[in-house]
């Protein structure tokens, strides 16, 4: 398999576009991809924004920011991914959009590249499936916000090869990254741990137990998290929380996993947390 020189991103929003601007700082050539134009020129604009505060505060140069964003280019067509040795899929936590989306690249790349999954929760196994590669098929879960967090969970499917795998962790080293490796059960590690806390939080809230601010402000002094679990939920976006956490209860069965009425009622009144401008908090 050659070494990976050109990713392609699909999904230009909050996670897609923070991959592409670390992979074109790192020296990879990438091809954002998104379904309008507009979502494409606001993928940039934060993405040049993002690298402006890198300059500012004196991590990178000017120079090395303008040979960043000229690395980017950007497409509304996945099958103008016809040159890419990596995809990294970063769309909507949804089965059935992500195996129609890793269909078509299974048409349109050329036979050795590797096509990853940013999924938060969703199996890798499942999604390699839909593929006729799935060795070639892997988990790539970046940490949100890309630019900032330094982890890189990778997930291996029951068909991932080992080749697979090794250009991958090393691409991902080669962004400044930390790689951990999970297996392909749901949730993986971080999110399997991550959201039955926050769930608990948000039941927590429901019964009256604690305000907001007070249940955000005991788990910070009390277990030293950098940020409350309401306010993380309300960063990660809360129906992206409750999609994750359908996935672990479907899929484990375990009533643990069970998403408070709650955060669901939250996600029914359009109450997502920072995107919405409202979610525990007002924004």
């Amino acid at each position: 398999m050659k070494s990976i020189k050109a990713i392609g991103v699909i999904g230009a929003g909050q996670m897609g576009n923070g991959i592409a601007q670390v992979a074109a700082v790192s020296g990879f050539d990438v091809q954002l991809s998104d379904l309008s134009e507009p979502a494409l020129e606001r993928a940039r604009q934060s993405i040049e924004k993002s690298l402006e505060k890198f300059v500012a505060r004196e991590k990178m140069t000017a120079e090395a920011r303008d040979q960043a964003l000229a690395r980017i280019t950007t497409t509304t067509r996945i099958a103008d991914f016809t040159n890419v040795d990596l995809v990294v899929e970063a769309i909507v936590e949804n089965e059935d959009i992500k195996f129609a989306v890793f269909k078509e690249l299974d048409e349109v790349t050329p036979a050795h590249a590797i096509l990853a999954s940013n999924t938060s929760s969703i199996s890798i196994t499942r999604i390699a499936a839909a593929t006729k590669r799935p060795n070639q098929v892997i988990g790539m879960h970046f940490m949100n916000p890309v630019p900032i967090m330094a982890l890189v969970e990778i997930i291996r499917g029951l068909a991932t090869d080992d080749a697979t795998y090794e250009a991958v962790r090393q691409a991902a080293e080669k962004m400044g990254k930390t790689t951990v490796l999970a297996q392909d059960y749901p949730g993986f590690i971080v999110n399997r741990i991550l959201m039955p806390m926050l769930n608990e939080a948000v039941f927590t809230l429901m019964e009256g137990v604690g305000s907001v601010e007070d249940i955000d402000a005991a788990m910070k002094l009390g277990t030293n998290q950098p940020m409350g679990p309401l306010a993380l939920a309300d960063f990660i976006g809360l129906d992206t929380c409750l999609a994750i956490l359908e996935v672990l209860h479907t899929n484990l069965g375990d009533p643990k996993y069970r998403p408070c009425p709650l955060l669901r009622k939250y996600v029914d009144a359009g109450w997502l947390g920072r995107k919405s401008g409202r979610g525990f908090y007002n924004y």
